[in-house]
C-alpha cells in the first residue's frame, strides 16, 4: 500500500450479542492504529444474521464504546461519505455485485435443494470425506441455467474458487501465508435465496467501498482469508492489507470463555471494573509499548501503538492483574470522582443494575441497599433505608465523602464500597463470639479489652491520626496483647464486620456517642 494512502480501520460487529473483551481488543487495537497514523476508525453494523439479530445488542454496542471512551469517526450515529453504516441497508449493492460476478464468469447460479445439500452432507460423513459443497451446479450449461431461471427454482449465488494452485498473501504480525485452493471452503455461497447475503460478500463489498485500508481481527480469521483474497482477485479490486491478531486466552490455554470469569464487558462493568482498567490492561494484551511502564492514559497508547509491537503467540488473560490495574486507578480517583462511581454500587442503579451470569464460582457481588443501607431516592439522592438512623439525604452524601478517602486505598472494585459503607447508615447486628474474640484469647480478655476501648474512642476525637495510633498502641501494651488483637473487637463491635474502612477514621465519621454505644451493646452480648 502506498504510503500516503490514509488509514481507515474499521469495527464491524454482529449484533447478535453482547460485547465481550475479546471483541474490545480488536475494536481497541483498530482504533488505536487509526489515532497512531492520523486515520479514521470506522463503526460498521454486520447485520446479515437476521435470525440472531437484536436491537439490545446494537445498543449494546453504542453504550460500550461510550463507556470505554472509545469515538468512532464514522458510523453509528455520525454517517459519513461512505454510508449507510448498516450492511442491512445496503442490501442492493450487494446484489448488485453478486450478479456481476456471474457476468464476468466468477460465480455461478446454484439450483441445489436442501434435501439433495443434506445427502451430500451424509454422504461425506460416512465416507469420511471433506466437507462442503459438490460444484454440482458449477457446470451448467447457459441454457440449462436459463431454463431453471424461468421455471423460478430458488437459487443462491456461489463463487468460483479455484480448484488447483495456491492463494497467497501477506499478515503484517505472521508473515507471508500461502494456502492451497483446494484447501478453500468449495465455491461458497455469496448471496442466499432469500436475497440476503453471505458475511463473505457483504464483507468485501464494504471493505472496498468504505475505503478499508487495514482489516484487522483475530486470528481465528485467518481461514476465511484465502477466501477474501479470492474475493477480491474475482473483483478486481485491491485488498487491503492484513493483521491477524494474536488471540486471547485463559491461563488454561484455551480460548477465553465464561468458564475462565466474566467475559462481556457488561459483566465487567457491573462487578465494578473501571473503564480506564480496561483499556489499560485489554491494551496490554499481545502489545507492548514502552518498557518498564505499566500505566497508559488511551491518548499515550495511541501515541506508542505501532504494528511491530504486537505479539505473535496468544495473550493470556489474567484477572489478577486486571484487579491490581482497577486497584491502581481507584486510588488515582479525586474524592467526588470515587463517590460518583461507588453511588451506583451502593445503591445498585446504574452500572451496578446490568444483567450478568452468576454461578457458584463468580457470585453475585455484594451492591444495593442490603449491603449498604442506602438507596437512591426518588429525587436522585442517596437516603438512609434504615429511618432510625435520622439522616437526610445531605447527611448521608456528608458522610459518603468523609469516607471517600478511607475506602479508596482499601477498593479493589467499586462493588467492595457497599459493604465498607454499611456500618454509618445501619445499625450493625451484634456479632456472634467466637467473630469477636481474637484467636489468642479469651472471653474474659476481650471483655477487657472493650471496657478499655470506650476509654480509648473517647480519647481519641481532637487528635491527630498519629497521635490516634499512639494511643492504640499504648492501650495495647497496657493490656498485655497485640495492636491488631487490641483493635479487632473494636472493629467488630463498631462496624459489624471485618471489612471496614481503616477503624480510626470509621469512628471519627460515627461519631463517639455511636462509637461508644456499640461497644457497650457488645459487652453486654459477651
Amino acid at each position: 500500500m502506498a504510503e500516503n494512502k490514509e488509514v481507515r480501520v474499521r469495527y464491524a460487529p454482529s449484533p447478535t450479542g453482547m460485547q465481550h473483551i475479546g471483541g474490545v481488543r480488536t475494536a481497541l487495537f483498530n482504533y488505536l492504529y487509526a489515532r497512531s497514523k492520523g486515520g479514521k476508525f470506522i463503526l460498521r453494523l454486520e447485520d446479515t444474521d437476521r435470525t440472531r439479530y437484536d436491537e439490545k445488542y446494537v445498543q449494546n454496542l453504542y453504550d460500550t464504546m461510550a463507556w470505554l471512551g472509545l469515538e468512532w469517526d464514522e458510523g453509528g450515529d455520525k454517517g459519513g461519505e461512505y454510508g449507510p453504516y448498516v450492511q442491512s441497508e445496503r442490501f442492493e449493492l450487494y446484489k448488485k455485485y453478486a450478479f456481476e460476478l456471474v457476468e464476468k464468469g466468477e460465480a455461478y447460479y446454484c439450483f441445489c435443494d436442501s434435501e439433495r445439500l443434506e445427502r451430500i452432507r451424509k454422504i461425506q460423513t460416512e465416507n469420511k470425506m471433506a466437507p462442503g459443497y459438490d460444484r454440482n451446479c458449477r457446470h451448467l450449461t447457459p441454457e440449462e441455467v436459463k431454463a431453471n431461471l424461468d421455471a423460478g427454482k430458488p437459487y443462491v449465488i456461489r463463487l468460483k474458487v479455484p480448484m488447483e494452485g495456491v492463494t497467497k498473501f501477506h499478515d503484517h504480525l505472521l508473515g507471508d501465508i500461502e494456502w492451497k485452493n483446494e484447501d478453500i471452503s468449495p465455491d461458497p455461497v455469496l448471496l442466499k435465496s432469500d436475497g440476503f447475503p453471505t458475511y463473505h460478500l457483504a464483507n468485501i463489498v464494504d471493505d472496498h467501498f468504505m475505503k478499508i485500508s487495514h482489516v484487522m481481527r483475530a486470528q481465528e480469521w485467518i481461514p476465511s482469508t484465502p477466501l477474501h483474497v479470492q474475493m477480491y482477485r474475482a473483483f478486481g479490486w485491491e485488498h487491503p492489507e492484513f493483521c491477524h491478531l494474536p488471540m486471547v486466552n485463559g491461563k488454561d490455554g484455551q480460548k477465553l470463555s465464561k468458564r475462565h470469569g466474566a467475559t462481556s464487558v457488561n459483566e465487567f462493568r457491573a462487578r465494578g471494573y473501571l473503564p480506564k482498567a480496561i483499556i489499560n490492561y485489554v491494551a496490554m494484551l499481545g502489545c507492548s509499548y514502552i518498557d518498564g511502564q505499566d500505566m497508559y492514559t488511551l491518548e499515550e497508547l495511541a501515541k506508542n501503538f505501532k504494528l511491530e509491537h504486537l505479539n505473535k503467540s496468544p495473550a493470556v488473560f489474567d484477572y489478577k492483574k486486571l484487579e491490581w490495574y482497577n486497584g491502581q486507578y481507584i486510588r488515582m480517583m479525586s474524592d467526588e470522582e470515587l463517590y460518583d462511581a461507588v453511588l451506583p454500587f451502593i445503591t445498585k442503579t446504574g452500572d451496578a443494575a446490568l444483567d450478568i451470569n452468576v454461578s457458584e464460582e463468580f457470585p453475585a457481588p455484594h451492591v444495593g441497599p442490603e449491603y449498604s443501607g442506602i438507596a437512591m431516592g426518588d429525587d436522585g439522592e442517596p437516603v438512609c433505608v434504615d429511618k432510625s438512623m435520622n439522616m437526610t439525604s445531605a447527611d448521608v452524601k456528608a458522610a459518603l465523602m468523609q469516607l471517600m478517602p478511607l475506602i479508596k486505598e482499601r477498593l479493589k472494585y467499586l462493588t467492595d464500597a457497599a459493604e465498607m459503607v454499611h456500618f454509618l447508615f445501619t445499625e450493625p447486628k451484634v456479632p456472634a463470639a467466637d467473630q469477636i474474640i481474637p484467636k489468642k484469647l479469651d472471653a474474659a480478655k476481650t471483655k477487657e479489652i472493650l471496657e478499655a476501648a470506650k476509654d480509648f474512642v473517647s480519647g481519641i476525637f481532637g487528635k491527630t491520626h498519629e497521635e490516634a495510633e499512639e494511643a492504640a498502641r499504648s492501650e495495647a501494651e497496657k493490656l498485655g496483647v497485640k495492636l491488631g488483637d487490641f483493635m479487632m473487637p473494636i472493629r467488630m463491635a463498631v462496624t459489624g464486620s471485618r471489612v471496614s474502612p481503616p477503624l480510626i477514621g470509621s469512628i471519627w465519621i460515627l461519631g463517639k456517642e455511636k462509637s461508644i454505644a456499640r461497644i457497650e451493646k457488645t459487652l453486654k452480648a459477651l
